[in-house]
């Protein structure tokens, strides 16, 4: 058994905690707010963010951050992307011992267009850990929390820090498999969060099966180009981290950013939408990222552009689908062969 402190008592940062619970681990789970904490401990639940689901006795919630550090082993970061520079900060204060750092956030800093683990590697100064380990893939916390069948991947340049957090979270309900490609699976996950909005977008425009299939698999090409770019592996994007979260991202009424994209899709504002979804919906800054990004290294990305607009130029979703479905021809494997030959050539 070891002592590991899960910082983020969100919905994913709450299931995480509670897979550690079920091989036997001891779970600190950290909020910013006491009252939550408190809460948590009190009902053993966390209705906010899985609502009708019991927290097992293993896990109890911290408000103090230097307790809930003390003595661990492993610290498993599960804020949001906005909150990953702050929570370093604090935990240079307070963490005086090694430990393996994980982390399990999707997303991509805007204006710097850093990954996590380069966000926490810039602001944890005090090098008390090896590498950084990413954990990620097609993974819903609703399912993970009922105990569901679910893969993930745990991606770190140093793959035996990748095998130390496989081993602590693999049980029978969560095959974990390992990945030398940090940059590959980072972006993976970060990026289909656009494509999710997208494909909610979609939906809520009324538009059918043949229309979200276009989007997801042209959505693909486009996460490929961005990462390829920026010298990730092209297979991973073909694996859990790549296309296997991209589907389950862009299929399912559990996604947030598939339900912030339908609600966007019916005519509702961005504000409004954040304002009812209540929890942070990554891809809209993800999008603001990749975008300034792509434009930056002259990296074609329509539905990224087109999204763009929509979330932060107030243009009508239909007119994008119409931009998009009028652009000039092109012939598919295009986009193929100038990705593998990007990877393979350098």
């Amino acid at each position: 058994m070891e002592k590991i402190a899960v910082l983020g008592a969100g919905s994913w940062g709450t299931a995480l905690a509670m897979v550690l619970a079920d091989n036997s681990h001891e779970v600190r789970l950290w909020t910013h707010n006491q009252e939550h904490a408190n809460t948590i401990n009190q009902t053993h639940a966390n209705e906010k963010y899985l609502p009708g689901v019991r927290i097992p006795d293993e896990i109890t919630a911290f408000y103090d951050l230097e307790k809930a550090v003390q003595d661990v082993s492993t610290i498993l970061l599960v804020v949001p992307t906005k909150a990953i520079r702050d929570v370093c900060k604090q935990l240079n204060d307070v963490l005086h011992h090694p430990v393996t750092l994980a982390h399990g956030t999707k997303g991509i800093e805007p204006g710097t267009f850093k990954r996590v683990s380069e966000m926490i590697n810039e602001e944890l100064s005090n090098g008390l850990y090896k590498e950084v380990v990413v954990l990620s893939g097609p993974s819903h916390a609703e399912e993970v929390s009922q105990r569901q069948p679910t893969t993930l991947t745990a991606s770190s340049e140093d793959i035996e820090e990748a095998k130390k957090v496989q081993d602590l979270f693999i049980n029978g309900n969560l095959r974990v498999y390992t990945s030398p490609d940090m940059v590959g699976v980072e972006l993976g996950g970060a990026l289909k969060n656009i494509i999710a909005l997208g494909a909610g977008i979609s939906d809520g425009l009324g538009y059918g099966d043949n229309a979200k299939a276009a989007l997801i698999t042209r959505g693909l090409a486009e996460i490929a180009r961005l990462g390829t770019s920026m010298n990730a592996n092209p297979l991973t994007f073909l694996g859990l981290t790549g296309v296997g979260d991209l589907i389950v991202t862009c299929t399912s009424v559990h996604s947030r950013n598939w339900k912030a994209g339908n609600l966007l899709g019916k005519g509702n504002k961005l504000d409004d939408v954040l304002e009812q979804m209540g929890m942070v919906v990554e891809g809209v800054r993800t999008t603001q990222a990749a975008h300034q990004l792509a434009k930056m290294q002259g990296i074609d990305m329509p539905i990224t552009d087109g999204l763009f607009r929509i979330l932060f130029e107030e243009a009508q979703p239909k007119d994008v689908v119409d931009q998009l479905m009028t652009r000039v021809r092109r012939h598919e494997m295009e986009d193929l062969s100038h990705i593998l030959s990007n990877r393979f050539s350098s």
